[in-house]
């Protein structure tokens, strides 16, 4: 559920194309679709009942977890709440589910914002302090970056790990008697460089122009492109799900292989030797 008043259309765009992307790099191994929403595209006219409330009932009810994004407005307000955006986190929230909440530093003119709505945004966002952790971002592709990155956190945490077709969980039969644990051919590039290098490390190093993922003394992503990236970093977390790396840098830039994932190598250089 994509949650947020009308002065933030471009990043709305944004979460839609991030969650394609996720999509395109997860959605075949995972066997999960993401498929955002919001009132503007997936609510059908309707009398009735009050606006919020159709909302809620066709489309708020279902989400499994929600974007709230917010600028310089906080948005319309309804019967019980400062604003439609704030009472679908609101009832979202009352559920248990997850939310993610960001909020624009970008600069903005003058002219253009309601004195009254910018002070409803800053109480609504102090109010969020101390029940969670928000982030806020300074542009365009500043958001893109930090929501692109929070997903892939999002969708490997236990939330949405117990779902079928998920990796099987580390030190399962698999990866125990070091035989080569289903995964991609990504994963599996990465795990036969880190166990020809003499350290066992994968390096997944980002830097101002982009990123750079390499073991062995081999590069491995082509561009630092969202996209190729999100390829690279899901084939880290499958050896980190399979239990055959573990992170060893808090920014989670060094990887080193584990007992399993230096079996696990071998097997495949052993499997490979026997198929020449």
């Amino acid at each position: 559920m994509i949650a947020s008043p009308g002065d933030v259309q471009a990043e709305r765009d944004i979460v839609r194309d991030v969650l394609n992307e996720w999509n395109s790099v997860h959605g075949a191994r995972r066997k999960l679709l993401l498929l955002p929403v919001g009132w503007e595209t997936d609510v059908a006219p309707e009398m009735g009942d009050q606006p919020q409330n159709i909302i809620n009932k066709r489309i708020l009810k279902d989400a499994d977890f929600l974007v709230g994004i917010f600028w310089t407005r906080l948005g319309t307000p309804t019967s019980g709440y400062a604003s439609g955006a704030v009472e679908e986190i609101e009832e979202h929230l009352a559920t248990g589910k997850t939310a993610m909440l960001y909020f624009s530093s970008a600069p903005a003119m003058l002219d253009t914002v309601d004195p009254e709505q910018y002070r409803s945004l800053r109480a609504f966002k102090e109010s969020c302090k101390s029940r969670g952790v928000f982030e806020t971002y300074s542009d365009i592709g500043d958001f893109r970056r930090q929501f692109s990155k929070h997903l892939q956190i999002t969708m490997n945490s236990d939330v949405f790990q117990n779902t079928e077709g998920s990796a099987a969980p580390p030190g399962s039969s698999a990866t125990a008697t070091g035989t080569m644990p289903q995964m991609s051919a990504e994963a599996k590039r990465l795990l036969e460089a880190a166990g020809a290098d003499a350290s066992g490390l994968v390096l997944f190093e980002r830097f101002g122009g982009g990123a750079e993922v390499r073991s062995n003394d081999q590069v491995f992503n082509q561009d630092s492109t969202p996209r190729t990236l999100a390829l690279w970093e899901s084939a880290i977390e499958e050896l980190e799900r399979e239990g055959l790396v573990k992170a060893t840098s808090e920014k989670r830039e060094v990887f080193e292989l584990t007992r399993q994932g230096f079996r696990a190598a071998e097997s495949h250089r052993d499997g490979e030797g026997s198929a020449a």
